[in-house]
């Protein structure tokens, strides 16, 4: 008889009475920690001028938030396993506005290291403990809708929180942008606190917790989707201006314009993989992998064309805004007894995927040129659908977990 792996149960929570604001106000909270990660991008040159470092040296202010967010992902829940959510993210939401105040006021590179360090904690505690909420708040008929509309804050924050914040600092100098996000964690923590209901833990997250869900192939093999789909992706994004740029008489006026299409279309792709996902996970990243691989590979031969070049950024920003919502309901569906757990997987190996691809693209733009970045990251893009295949049905396979007495009940996949 196969052996069963168990995972501890606690109270389940039912749906709030007033779920949709607080749904807008997790939004909120993923929009101000992906606006604050991604800000220092259009604030390299004046962040190294005003530090007196090099782009360089000022481009950790990126990488370094990323990599705390994946190793702090699957640590804070487990550290915090009995706290109310509610409490944490307000405590998380803070936190991020003193990291942004301290950001505003550092006077040397390594000050403002140490609070993007902070920014990388929040960032990690927030998407694995609002990611999944979603299905606590509302039930399970409208529960895609309140996640991807949740995740619609990190699309948001692309199309326009990065974009704001760069334009702030132009105007006002980089101290200014930073002290703005300051004020806007700390009304978002606010928020948070009116909107949520108490969010006692589901049941307790412990580290033993990790390798029973990795055990799962629909847990394994959809993490291993989202890896290859995260690092493809940004493989080939982070340097599409210099792809862009091959099309002839494409000034940086109109690259700029074709980004913000690419950004508006990431947010319609939210909710659309939403919609789809919450239907059937498995079938949205098939059509995702697909999707992503061949619309980055397209832009190869389009590189002459930019009615091509333009429409296919445009369907870029669809399907990859899909991705996020879509993988997370994947998780979802595959361990409903462990949902926090698996979204801290999956905040964990989703940051991951997006340093790992930065430096990936880096290395391929430098020895061979923006082509060769288009290929690796199509073709990594494209790896996830044998992941997905291979990892059959989400939900499919019934398991059993013990209740809080320590009796085994059918319960989730994990």
């Amino acid at each position: 008889m196969p052996s069963t792996t168990t995972v501890p149960l606690g109270t389940d929570t039912a749906p709030a009475a007033h779920p949709w604001p607080a749904v807008l106000a997790l939004a909120a909270a993923t929009f101000s920690v992906v606006t604050t990660e991604m800000l220092p991008v259009g604030l390299l040159t004046s962040l190294g001028t005003g530090l007196h470092v090099s782009a360089g040296t000022a481009g950790l202010a990126v990488t370094l938030p990323g990599l705390v967010a994946a190793a702090s992902a699957p640590l804070l829940p487990v550290a915090a396993r009995r706290a109310d959510r509610r409490t944490v993210l307000c405590a998380l939401l803070l936190l991020l506005a003193a990291a942004n105040v301290l950001s505003a006021l550092a006077a040397h590179i390594t000050v403002l290291l140490l609070a993007r360090a902070l920014v990388g904690v929040c960032i990690g505690g927030v998407w694995a403990i609002a990611a999944g909420l979603g299905t606590r708040l509302l039930p399970p008929d409208r529960a895609g809708r309140a996640t991807a509309l949740i995740f619609s804050g990190i699309a948001v924050a692309s199309v326009l929180g990065v974009p704001a914040g760069t334009f702030l600092g132009s105007l006002a100098g980089w101290r200014w942008a930073f002290a703005a996000l300051a004020v806007l964690a700390a009304a978002v923590a606010a928020a948070l606190a009116l909107a949520l209901p108490p969010l006692p833990p589901e049941r307790p997250v412990r580290l033993g917790t990790f390798p029973a869900l990795l055990r799962a192939p629909a847990v394994s093999g959809g993490l291993l989707a989202t890896a290859l789909l995260v690092t493809g992706h940004f493989t080939a994004y982070t340097y599409v201006r210099p792809v862009l740029e091959r099309v002839p008489g494409l000034g940086a006026g109109t690259v700029s314009s074709l980004l913000l299409c690419y950004g508006l279309a990431g947010v319609v792709g939210t909710f659309a993989g939403g919609w789809l996902a919450s239907r059937d996970p498995r079938r949205a990243l098939l059509v995702i992998a697909a999707g992503l691989g061949t619309v980055v590979l397209l832009l190869i031969p389009a590189a002459g064309s930019l009615a091509a070049s333009t429409l296919l950024l445009a369907v870029w920003g669809l399907v990859y805004g899909a991705v996020s919502v879509s993988a997370q309901n994947w998780l979802s569906a595959a361990a409903p007894g462990a949902r926090e757990a698996g979204s801290a997987l999956f905040a964990g190996i989703f940051n991951t995927g997006i340093a790992w691809g930065a430096f990936t693209g880096g290395r391929a733009a430098d020895a061979l040129g923006p082509t060769a970045v288009l290929c690796v990251g199509g073709g990594l893009a494209l790896l996830a659908l044998p992941a997905v295949v291979r990892a059959g049905r989400p939900g499919a396979e019934a398991i059993r977990r013990p209740d809080s007495a320590g009796t085994e009940v059918p319960g989730a996949q994990v």
